[in-house]
This record gives C-alpha cells, sequence and structure tokens, in this order.
C-alpha cells in the first residue's frame, strides 16, 4: 500500500507556529491579571476577567465565521493576532478599573477571530480522515504556547517588571502576524467577496450551524470547568504556597500535549464518540478530585486529569465540528463550535467569581458544579450514540 502523504506542509507548520506565539501572548497575562486588577482597586470584579473576555469573544464568532468564509482564512487570523498586539501595549497605560474592564472586552476579539478562521484553514488542507490527527498536531503548538505563557509571564512579572511583560505578550503577538504573511490562502478565489458592510449583518442563519448541534451542547458542558479553573486557579496557587501562579497551566498542558503526541489518531480511529465519553469521566474527576481541601497533591493530580481530558476533547470536538459540517459553511461551524466554549468558560468564570468572592471556603462548590456538569455531557454523549445506533 502506498504511504500517505504527510499532513505536515510547509503551511501546516507554519499555522502551528503562529498559533503557538498567539497561544503564548494572551495566556502569558492571564496568571498576574487578578491581582494586577486588585491593585487598581478591583478584587471583586475578578470573575470578571476571564468573563469579559469570553463575552466578546463569543459575541465575535458569528462575525469571524462569516468573514472567514468570504474574505478569507488569512485576514481573519491576521486580525485576531493583530489585537492581541494592540491590546498587550494598552495595559501598562491603563490604571482605573473601568478602562482594564474595557480592554478585556476588547482583547477577546482576539480570540473570537484567530481560532475560528485557524480551525477552517485546518479543515481545508487536511483530509477528513485525518482531521483528528492534525487538530492533535496543531492542538500541541496551542496547548504548548498555554503552557509556556503563563510561566514566562509570571517569571517575567517577577523578575523585570508588570509593564515588560505586557509589551513581551505584544511581540508574541506580532511575530503571530508575520508568520501568517508567508501562507498560502486556502479559500477559492470562486468563494471570495470583497470587504463591504454588508459582511458585518449578521442574521440567526449567521450566528448557529444546527448541523453541528450535538457539538454545541458537549462543549457547552465541558467547558465550563475552563472558566472555574481560569478564575480560582491563581488565588489556589497562593493558598497551597506556589510563588509561580502559573504551574497548574503548566502540568495540565503538559499533560494534554502527551495525549495529543500519543493518541492524536485515537478519535480518527475509534470514533469521535468513544473518546469523548472518556474525556468527560476524566474531566468530571478532575472537578470532583478540587472539591477536596487544596493541597499540592491534589491540585497536581488534578492538573494532570484535566489536562487529559482536554488533550482528547479539544481535538476531538473540533474534527467532529468537520465531521457534521456543511462544507460551504465551515467558517460559520467552527464559529458555532467556539461560541459554545466561549459561553460556557464565560459562565464558569462568572459563576467562580460570584462564588468565591475572595473566601477560600467558597472555592468547592463551582468546582462541583464542573464536575456535575461533565457528568451531564457524559449521559448526553451516551443518549447520542443510542439515537446513532
Amino acid at each position: 500500500m502506498e504511504k500517505p502523504a504527510s499532513i505536515y506542509t510547509l503551511n501546516f507548520v507554519l499555522l502551528c507556529v503562529s498559533n503557538f506565539l498567539f497561544s503564548a501572548s494572551f495566556s502569558m497575562i492571564i496568571p498576574e491579571l487578578p491581582d494586577y486588577l486588585a491593585s487598581l482597586g478591583g478584587k471583586e470584579y475578578i470573575g470578571y476577567i476571564i468573563a469579559l473576555f469570553t463575552l466578546t469573544a463569543a459575541l465575535s464568532r458569528p462575525f469571524s465565521g462569516k468573514l472567514t468564509d468570504h474574505i478569507g482564512r488569512i485576514p481573519v487570523m491576521a486580525f485576531g493576532s493583530l489585537v492581541c498586539f494592540l491590546c498587550g501595549g494598552l495595559y501598562p497605560i491603563i490604571h482605573t478599573v473601568q478602562g482594564f474592564l474595557f480592554l478585556r472586552f476588547l482583547h477577546g476579539m482576539s480570540t473570537g477571530t484567530k481560532p475560528t478562521a485557524t480551525a477552517a484553514y485546518v479543515a481545508d488542507i487536511i483530509p477528513e480522515n485525518r482531521r483528528g490527527e492534525a487538530q492533535g498536531g496543531l492542538g500541541i503548538f496551542t496547548a504548548t504556547g498555554m503552557s509556556i505563557g503563563p510561566a514566562i509571564g509570571s517569571y517575567l512579572a517577577s523578575e523585570i517588571g508588570l509593564q515588560e511583560m505586557f509589551w513581551i505578550s505584544s511581540v508574541f503577538a506580532l511575530l503571530s502576524i508575520l508568520i501568517l504573511l508567508r501562507m498560502k490562502e486556502t479559500l477559492p478565489k470562486s468563494m471570495k467577496s470583497k470587504l463591504s458592510g454588508k459582511l458585518f449583518k449578521i442574521g440567526w442563519s449567521d450566528v448557529f450551524e444546527p448541523t453541528i448541534l450535538p457539538v454545541f451542547w458537549i462543549m457547552l458542558f465541558v467547558s465550563f470547568s475552563s472558566g472555574v479553573v481560569v478564575t480560582l486557579m491563581p488565588d489556589i496557587s497562593k493558598i497551597i504556597g506556589w510563588h509561580n501562579k502559573g504551574l497548574y497551566f503548566t502540568i495540565y498542558t503538559i499533560s494534554s500535549i502527551v495525549v495529543r503526541i500519543f493518541f492524536s489518531k485515537t478519535s480518527d480511529k475509534y470514533g469521535r464518540i468513544p473518546v469523548l465519553l472518556y474525556s468527560a469521566l476524566v474531566l468530571a474527576a478532575a472537578m470532583f478530585l478540587m472539591v477536596l481541601a487544596p493541597s499540592p497533591l491534589t491540585v497536581i493530580t488534578s492538573a494532570i486529569l484535566f489536562g487529559f481530558a482536554w488533550g482528547f476533547n479539544t481535538p476531538t470536538l473540533a474534527a467532529w465540528t468537520t465531521d457534521l459540517a456543511n462544507k460551504n459553511h465551515m467558517g460559520r461551524a467552527m464559529a458555532t463550535m467556539y461560541i459554545a466554549l466561549e459561553l460556557g468558560i464565560g459562565l464558569g468564570a462568572l459563576f467562580a467569581g460570584q462564588v468565591y468572592q475572595g473566601f477560600a471556603k467558597n472555592i468547592p462548590l463551582p468546582f462541583l458544579m464542573s464536575g456535575i456538569l461533565a457528568i451531564i455531557a457524559f449521559i448526553s454523549l451516551l443518549k447520542y450514540r443510542h439515537k446513532l445506533a
């Protein structure tokens, strides 16, 4: 038999490197934002750090999906990195709580645009029977950026200063844009439209792709946990005596990278739903573990399990989206999937922030809720599999 061609073409490798830099850029600042907001007098708004970011990301998705399908994948990816570049440079000059929250709102447009176009680009250049593998490969670079970013951010903030950390995050985003300029556009010329005002007129058909409804609900349920983790983990790290508030993120991301390296082909071989059933149970275990009193052992174990769950979840849900989507509306399908992601993260962050309020005794409840929603995802997947049988 003829050996299948490698999926790791120049365009795919460049896309992976760009995603690494982009992920590192916006994740680099996350562990330091709660203390930064507190220094401005906004400790009670900690839940809004992620909630506002994901709200704008979700609101941006219908526009990014439509623009991805009409003007091209690369321009939309470049815009997302450009937002990161500009916002990173603006944080140091913002000195009010209101200004900070507004900037977080604007910053969310970055992840509301680039990942949508990135996922559509992957669907364009990768054969259908290898999409799980490709999403896993891309995810390694993305996850590495998200792992290295928080650790680098905390180190830079403590060693050279918070202002310099923000500026370096901008440099990462700029490099992400420059790499995109070397890539070839994949949207066929026959499908392209000129940029005009009508492309920004959004109807319900531009917001939601009904063919991927199963993906939407599963992503919504499981992503709630990410909002809880991102919101509470910096303070939990301080409670257990960790000086680097990005350490949890490093551990869980390394765990997810291990999964992507060794099991990226699993959903291509065994199917999307069996893999998601497994990952939902692992995610539930990671969240229920955090209901216990936090200690280095429980936090590390939870981080490893959390990484395993998302190492399977992210590429499998993305591949399932491309399986179910209308091929002429791939951007819209990816936008719908990411709307669910952002809604889940935003709701999780908002819930965690409102419950926590700076009191350690309130930490278990958001994690308990996250575990329950992971179990609901598991039950939903079982019902969907039975329906297909």
